[in-house]
């Protein structure tokens, strides 16, 4: 049998990495459209 302390940190860091996981795929998804305003007059980008 797996040791309890073994199991619940294995729990543990599969619990890091999803959240990991999903602030990476959230930020992805934020990105869409930059805009700068400069010397040039205004720059609309989409990402």
């Amino acid at each position: 049998m797996i040791n309890r302390n073994l199991l619940l940190i294995l729990v543990g860091v599969l619990a890091v990495v999803a959240v990991g996981a999903s602030y990476l795929y959230y930020n992805e998804r934020q990105r869409g459209i930059d805009i700068e305003i400069g010397q040039n007059g205004i720059s609309i980008e989409g990402k």
